[in-house]
């Protein structure tokens, strides 16, 4: 069982001489907002006894010294956009708010590295650089996710087929370990073989191990033209079985979705706006780059002639900025869409070869369980999110159902989806992590000993375990 201390106000007070008692929050209309992330089931949220809202490294620092020395739990937090818990201060405490750390120190232009505080946004963070003529390849999604939070859970993002995920472009990271102690791991280099990891260990480790305060991220040329090319199929496994031939002739996309017909309609009436393909029941959205318009051409030409030869209907090339702005508008906005009738969004991660298949027992646990599981995602990669959701949808509307008939399901759809996961040699999170929600489900998919393993090394680096205590797993 896990014992921390009350805050008093004495410790209260110590938080005040540290950062200003503007930025210790103890309102409780303004600590609700602190109380949960994106995830859509109010019974997860907590409200902490404090939000402090540090503005320095050594803010920090002093604060988790503080906390470590009178066992109060600390839960950092960033934007707040995650989708399974990962910020919700389960055992109350201190929510430390990295909001104020938002500056953008330094655009190495000769190195192509950027240096940013982690409560950087990426709605900031993208123009910045691309001013400098540089270019950040993952996308993870929401713009108003902070960097500290994309790199403690590792994001991804539909780019990652062609230019890998976020861990693929962090070269150094300032951290603040639970005792108050920072270390610098790694910097502008692009290369290490000097002593274990730590670097790799932090990326991804959910705010369990550390607190982000900075972090050197590599960068990448201006990025080239892009055009959207959307290819209709009659059904999924026929849209999915095209991915590895473009692959197999050499052909590496920025970006490959499926998308079903269902959700791109409820996204049409959501924007009143008209996706430009009718034809078929399951789209491919390809997303090419480029350096050349004759580059550009020759590429589209080799992509549309290999979808037709495997039973595209129709390749439609959205080959002016209008449209194409139009095309990934509403890509972008399905989750929007259908956001208010949503449960819970899966991340589940697959071989790519297995997507069709493991598509195929969503609908099958859909029919059996009577519930709609809309799922879509990164074709190329093998990240597929389905959404558990608390609506039918029937002859093109969506039918808002009771509790009572979505209520006792969820739990048993969740099971039903990760034991194929797990079956086909895949992980129950490909970008989104773990936190309260998918805890449980840890052991589906990774071996008693390497849970272990985890938990011996969140022991040595928080041996009081206050830093975002009860996420991943349970100590």
């Amino acid at each position: 069982m896990i014992m921390f201390n009350s805050l008093t106000d004495r410790i209260v007070q110590e938080l005040e001489k540290i950062i200003g008692k503007k930025y210790v929050i103890r309102d409780p209309e303004k600590i609700r907002d602190y109380s949960h992330d994106e995830f859509s089931l109010s019974d997860i949220a907590r409200e902490p006894d404090v939000v402090v809202k540090p503005k320095t490294t050594e803010d920090v620092s002093r604060i988790l010294r503080l906390a470590n020395e009178k066992k109060i739990p600390v839960t950092p937090r960033g934007g707040a956009t995650g989708l399974c818990g990962g910020c919700v201060p389960l055992y109350a405490g201190i929510v430390l708010s990295l909001e104020r750390m938002n500056q953008i120190i330094e655009v190495d232009k000769h190195n192509q590295m950027v240096v940013a505080e982690s409560g950087v946004m990426l709605m900031d963070f993208y123009p910045r650089v691309e001013e400098e003529g540089l270019f950040f390849p993952p996308h993870p999604g929401d713009e108003s996710a902070m960097i500290g939070g994309i790199i403690a859970t590792n994001a991804g993002g539909s780019r990652a087929v062609k230019y890998g995920v976020v861990r693929n472009y962090v070269r150094g990271l300032e951290v603040v370990l639970p005792s108050g102690a920072v270390v610098n791991l790694g910097g502008k280099l692009m290369k290490s073989s000097t002593g274990y990891n730590l670097l790799n260990l932090m990326i991804g480790s959910e705010g369990t191990l550390g607190i982000i305060t900075q972090a050197t991220i590599q960068l990448m040329p201006s990025a080239q033209m892009s055009r959207s090319l959307i290819i209709p199929y009659d059904n999924l496994e026929q849209a999915i079985d095209t991915v590895p031939k473009l692959i197999a002739e050499k052909i590496m996309p920025l970006a490959v979705e499926f998308i079903p017909k269902d959700v791109i309609q409820i996204t049409e009436k959501f924007l009143r706006k008209r996706w430009p393909v009718t034809l078929g029941s399951t789209y491919l959205l390809i997303i090419l780059d480029a350096s050349s318009d004759e580059q550009m051409d020759e590429l589209s030409e080799q992509v549309a002639a290999i979808c037709v030869e495997n039973n595209a209907l129709d390749v439609f090339v959205a080959d002016s900025p209008s449209k194409q702005q139009q095309v990934l508008e509403i890509r972008s906005k399905i989750y929007e869409a259908i956001k208010s009738h949503t449960l819970e969004i899966l991340d589940i991660s697959v071989p790519r070869a297995e997507i069709a298949l493991h598509v195929k027992r969503v609908h099958e646990v859909s029919r059996e369980y009577g519930i709609w599981l809309p799922t879509f995602g990164h074709a190329a990669d093998g990240n597929v999110h389905t959404h558990i959701m608390k609506a039918a949808y029937e002859d093109g509307e969506i039918l808002p159902l009771l509790e009572e008939d979505w209520g006792n399901k969820l739990e048993r759809v969740r099971q039903e989806l990760y034991r194929d996961c797990k079956e086909r040699g895949g992980v129950i999170s490909g970008e989104h992590g773990i936190g309260i929600v998918k805890k449980s489900y840890l052991s589906y998919v990774i071996d008693k000993e390497s849970i272990n393993l985890m938990k011996e090394i969140k022991k040595a680096f928080d041996p009081n375990n206050i830093l975002n205590p009860g996420k991943i797993f349970d100590l």
